[in-house]
């Protein structure tokens, strides 16, 4: 398709249809994934295909705690884990996340439920030796070393789009990162980025909404004028 198109329609998609995805079709994303843009084309990824069921098992176990953290955040109005947030409302909310657990326990599940059940379940992991990390002194919380690392993961679920796939990234069992290491046989130096989880959709979205422009894009300052078209 073409790629203002593949830009503009490619959506978060948790709902896949039964069937299994080939390793050939998976290599074929990576393939062309492994063209993203990175620091000194040092290629800090690393990828781990999870299909052994019991691995799929224990990681959508670790998955869930920290689901149901979340959902009792949004539920208080929170944004979940924002570095500039309420933290004693939060702690409140978090605390309310076995009820949540054991609601959605008597029902069909969801996404995260299914975990295991995905058709191509993806762990994205960065080399921190390999990551030039210029916040890497600071004394608060940024963004920088994903700079390298997550626009392969973009890149990934572009490919995957072309393949007549669709998928998400979840960050969610970060929330355990020591427990996917184990898992996974993952060295310390090896930080866990995140989990892609693909496959063909039930649905693929083609419209989706977002913020205009102005919204978000200003000139010479954060204060400044709106950037617009003309």
């Amino acid at each position: 398709m073409e790629l203002i198109d593949a830009l503009r329609t490619t959506g978060a998609v948790r709902d896949f249809l039964d069937g299994e995805v080939s390793d050939a079709t998976v290599y074929r994303v990576l393939e062309t994934a492994r063209f993203a843009p990175n620091g000194g084309n040092r290629q800090a990824w690393r990828v781990i295909v999870v299909k052994d069921q019991g691995l799929r098992r224990a990681m959508r176990d670790v998955y869930l705690p920290g689901w149901y953290e979340y959902l009792a955040q949004v539920k208080a109005g929170l944004t979940p884990w924002a570095v500039v947030t309420d933290r004693e409302l939060e702690r409140q909310a978090v605390a309310n996340s076995p009820t949540i657990a054991e609601d959605a326990a008597r029902g069909p599940g969801g996404f995260a439920e299914h975990f295991d059940q995905v058709p191509v379940m993806v762990a994205l992991l960065a080399d921190f030796s390999k990551l030039a990390t210029v916040d890497r002194d600071a004394d608060h919380y940024t963004l920088v070393g994903g700079a390298s690392i997550y626009p392969f993961a973009w890149s990934i679920l572009l490919a995957a789009r072309e393949e007549g796939l669709a998928g998400v990234m979840t960050t969610m069992v970060v929330r355990d990162e020591a427990a996917v290491q184990e898992l996974l046989g993952v060295p310390d130096h090896i930080t866990v980025a995140g989990v892609l989880a693909l496959g063909h959709p039930v649905h693929q979205p083609t419209r989706l909404r977002r913020d205009p422009v102005e919204s978000f894009a200003t000139i010479d300052r954060f204060d400044g004028a709106p950037l617009e078209s003309s």
